[in-house]
């Protein structure tokens, strides 16, 4: 059995993504890069609303690479105490800070090198903070997007980055930054990694794995 829908198809799917998610979009509340960049690193491994939940007090007090460079740890961990792997996390966003002012005058980096050499920046970290943060077309790979592209049979990839580079491949480039919302909407919502809600899925006579 083909396990890759056709590339006539693929317009098609993001044709009915949007309609079922229309105000598919970044999750994470920031107002700059900064705040962005900061709150991706934290969200790893836990969900947008645990962040959300707490970035407004780490940011109130710390509100800058500046001020959060300068802040103590157990300080940092108090405020974010209630998200998955806090103590390494705080850590990593102190040790970013003081890198933003050492080597990037505190500005965030706007390329891929420059941001994955900060603590706690992977692959998809830092292509959520180009896509997001400055318009670069990149497509960011988390659990959602992974699972739902490999359902459908728009990738056939055995791990993030292999799904990544066939998205690149397989969408157009103007829709990597959409597409990459539309799917992790798709998979908070109705393609739960469990049991997936495909009855009420617009994407049932395509998805080759529905059911």
């Amino acid at each position: 059995m083909c396990k890759l829908i056709s590339s006539e198809l693929i317009p098609k799917v993001i044709y009915e993504l949007e309609l079922m998610h229309p105000d598919a979009m970044c999750a994470l509340d920031h107002v700059d890069t900064f705040e962005l960049l900061v709150a991706v690193v934290l969200s790893a491994q836990t969900t947008d609303v645990s962040v959300n939940k707490v970035t407004p007090a780490l940011f109130a007090k710390y509100p800058d690479p500046a001020a959060l460079s300068q802040a103590s740890r157990e300080d940092v961990e108090d405020i974010i105490r209630t998200i998955g792997l806090y103590k390494n996390k705080s850590a990593n966003i102190i040790k970013l800070s003081k890198m933003l002012l050492d080597k990037f005058d505190g500005i965030v980096p706007d390329n891929f090198d420059d941001l994955v050499s900060l603590p706690g920046v992977g692959r998809k970290t830092a292509n959520v903070v180009l896509a997001e943060g400055f318009g670069v077309p990149r497509i960011a790979v988390d659990t959602h997007v992974f699972r739902v592209a490999n359902r459908i049979g728009i990738t056939d990839a055995k791990d993030v980055t292999a799904t990544e580079e066939s998205l690149m491949q397989r969408l157009p480039e103007d829709q990597w930054i959409r597409a990459h919302h539309l799917l992790i909407f798709h998979g908070r919502r109705i393609c739960h990694a469990r049991k997936p809600e495909c009855s009420v899925c617009r994407l049932r006579g395509i998805c080759l794995s529905a059911e």
